[in-house]
């Protein structure tokens, strides 16, 4: 084995794989205060019930239009409410998996964090 190098590791410099390693969850913790702080929004109904959530996961808002409220249809309401929140939930999701993704793949680490 070379001076400072480890079998399997490119260039065998341990300094260097640790600097990126640092830089990478530097970027990556940078990025979760970003997700965190983002806003999605879902909706169904073609609008009639419409929220938002937090990047950390938290109902911020529920918007239901007066139309969509028909006492005999309860429970069209309540599909309707949960259809809103799990589509901002998924937008969330995504969003949150494909910026990991970028981050992942440009510090050259792969899946490795």
């Amino acid at each position: 084995m070379a001076r400072g190098g480890f079998p399997g590791i490119p260039g065998g410099n341990m300094q260097q794989l640790m600097r990126q390693a640092q830089k990478m969850q530097q970027m990556m913790t940078q990025l979760q205060a970003d997700l965190d702080a983002r806003e999605y929004e879902g909706t169904a109904g073609g609008g009639a019930v419409a929220c938002k959530v937090s990047g950390k996961r938290q109902l911020l808002s529920l918007t239901i239009q007066p139309d969509a409220v028909d006492p005999d249809d309860v429970e069209m309401l309540q599909d309707m409410i949960l259809a809103a929140v799990n589509d901002a939930l998924k937008k969330g999701e995504e969003t949150r998996e494909s910026e990991m993704a970028k981050i992942g793949g440009a510090a050259g680490m792969g899946g490795m964090f």
